[in-house]
């Protein structure tokens, strides 16, 4: 089995009691329905993290200020193609900014390699649920990397969505949540 990097140096800011606020900028095509299922599956993941998220756009973010902010800037097609094409899983998913070592509130999601990860995985029935396994699957990168923000850390677990690298099968796969080390992590931060 072949794994992809789930991210690379990852980095993070101040303390997030009161919950975040994540301002999805899509910087090209995106699906409603994958973007649905990519707040869904965030929200069941980090779920016993206790932690209050409100979604959303650049649009809306632009009008007002926020506590807490983050950013993730999703580049590439977070459309998931019919027509298969050849695969190249090598390199992270997504990243999170640093500046002079220090985590900051900003992440990048590759949906192409994304998209890519994911038809790998993908067998028959499969496609005809391809806008709901994107989703799964973005919502999965998303969750890793705002374990990264909140721990303001770029260490990685050592199983669940926080682990260093994901295959395509984890990412579309039934669940995948965050182990209990992880949760602990987020909480001594917070």
């Amino acid at each position: 089995m072949r794994l992809a990097a789930a991210c690379a140096l990852l980095l993070v800011p101040s303390a997030f009691a009161e919950g975040i606020t994540i301002v999805l900028d899509f910087q090209g095509p995106k699906n409603e329905q994958s973007i649905a299922e990519m707040k869904r599956e965030f929200a069941g993941i980090m779920k016993d993290a206790s932690l209050t998220v409100d979604w959303k756009s650049r649009a809306e973010a632009e009008q007002l200020s926020f506590p807490n902010l983050l950013v993730v800037r999703f580049k590439g097609t977070c459309v998931l193609r019919p027509v298969p094409y050849l695969l190249d899983e090598r390199g992270p998913l997504a990243f999170t900014y640093t500046t002079d070592g220090d985590v900051q509130p900003f992440s990048e999601v590759k949906c192409d390699e994304v998209s890519r990860v994911v038809r790998s995985a993908m067998a028959g029935a499969d496609f005809a649920n391809a806008d709901l396994l994107m989703g799964r699957a973005l919502g999965r990168v998303l969750a890793h990397e705002v374990v990264h923000i909140l721990t303001k850390s770029g260490s990685h677990g050592h199983g669940g969505v926080a682990k260093s690298a994901l295959s395509g099968r984890q990412l579309i796969g039934e669940e995948l949540r965050l182990e209990p080390e992880d949760l602990d992590r987020i909480r001594a931060d917070r």
